[in-house]
């Protein structure tokens, strides 16, 4: 999977909140997108998710040497967000079948694979609004690595978690992030120590 944003800008009201982003990412690459709470980090990944549509510029994909249109580009890319939602009333092994009903397993990976990975055997058939806000996390991160998608995004990954919690993390990375692009957006070293492109959001501040 390639990308490449072309004078890409967003605005909310009057003010912009990025602006003049030209970038292209690489496949098989990890970048990470870096600024403090609030700079507009989460702003950029909505839009390369194609959740936003950006007020000026023009996004690009392509995948396998061939152009992807922006409204199939959710079948290229899996996203694991705090601010995303799960179905609450669902229980995990409904989330997992539910997901997968729009998204391919990683290989050799499937729904009793995932329980596992998560270490929520006894919680499986537990509804996902009795699950902490740690537990969610880690079906959001386990949902969205094992897909079999070229291109991960990844936003404050590892919030809500803690130290074990970190460290599983670090160990999807190291297992499911070869050949794939990966991009993190984060203010913490520990989430993104392990990419080799850093793009600094206060670089796409520019005057109005």
């Amino acid at each position: 999977m390639k990308l490449i944003l072309d004078n890409i800008g967003r605005r909310f009201n009057r003010d912009w909140i990025i602006r003049k982003v030209n970038y292209t990412f690489e496949n098989n690459q990890a970048y990470a997108i870096l600024g403090p709470n609030g700079s507009g980090k989460s702003t950029l990944i909505q839009i390369i998710a194609g959740n936003l549509t950006p007020t000026e510029g023009i996004l690009q994909y392509t995948f396998e040497n061939k152009p992807v249109n922006i409204e199939n580009a959710f079948q290229h890319l899996s996203l694991a967000a705090p601010y995303l939602e799960l179905i609450e009333e669902f229980t995990l092994q409904e989330i997992i079948d539910f997901h997968f009903r729009f998204k391919r397993y990683y290989k050799e990976t499937d729904s009793k694979y995932i329980i596992d990975l998560l270490a929520l055997p006894n919680a499986s058939n537990k509804p996902l609004k009795y699950y902490s806000s740690g537990m969610k996390q880690r079906t959001k991160l386990a949902l969205a690595f094992c897909s079999d998608t070229p291109l991960l995004l990844l936003d404050e990954p590892t919030a809500n978690l803690d130290q074990q919690g970190v460290d599983w993390y670090l160990s999807l990375i190291e297992k499911y992030c070869a050949n794939r692009l990966t991009i993190i957006c984060s203010n913490q070293e520990h989430e993104y120590q392990f990419c080799n492109h850093h793009l600094n959001i206060f670089d796409y501040k520019l005057p109005q």
